[in-house]
């Protein structure tokens, strides 16, 4: 069965402060640069079958995709559609403020400036899609941002909009999606 894998960057210093990073370009602790060797080990140990990885531009992710690729022995390539999502004039503001919790249940909002959930999903998806189209032949390990998470995890199971708007993952936490979950079968993760 075919799969794609999925990890956010490592920590940065907008995330110990609980800041909105977005498509504002934060660059990793040295605890980031840590969690990504860290995965990059692991994905080596356990022998994880990845062809390619595809990272988000933001210097975040990119330094993560750029240490798991050193380690692991893995290629690695700039993936422009995993940028974040641009939420705007939250960016920099509190993760859990009140506000912005609300504003992200909808999904055709601008955030001020930003970019829709409706736009952001348009972009994942038909990378997904893209992805899907050659996972028979090749398998990657996506490197971006908690928003991405979202919209990924999105494309292979039935989420309500306050599902969506509270999933998160850790940082350089790893998931497995299995593919066979958009035919209608039962979703696949590790």
């Amino acid at each position: 069965m075919a799969q794609v894998y999925f990890t956010r960057h490592g920590q940065t210093i907008w995330n110990v402060e609980n800041k909105i990073c977005g498509a504002t370009d934060i660059a990793l602790t040295q605890l980031g640069y840590e969690q990504a060797r860290a995965l990059g080990q692991k994905i080596a140990e356990e022998k994880l079958k990845i062809d390619e990885i595809l990272y988000s531009p933001l210097i975040r992710a990119r330094d993560t995709a750029l240490e798991i690729a050193k380690i692991a022995q893995i290629p690695a390539r700039e993936e422009l559609r995993l940028k974040e999502q641009n939420f705007g004039r939250y960016e920099s503001t509190a993760r859990d403020g009140a506000e912005f919790q609300e504003a992200k249940k909808c999904f055709v909002n601008h955030f001020g400036g930003g970019e829709t959930m409706l736009h952001l999903a348009q972009r994942i998806y038909n990378l997904l899609d893209e992805i899907k189209a050659e996972s028979e032949q090749k398998t990657y390990l996506l490197v971006a941002h908690n928003g991405i998470a979202r919209v990924v995890h999105s494309y292979f199971y039935d989420m309500t909009n306050e599902e969506y708007s509270a999933f998160g993952i850790k940082n350089c936490e790893i998931r497995e999606y299995r593919f066979a979950a958009c035919d209608g079968q039962e979703p696949n993760e590790k």
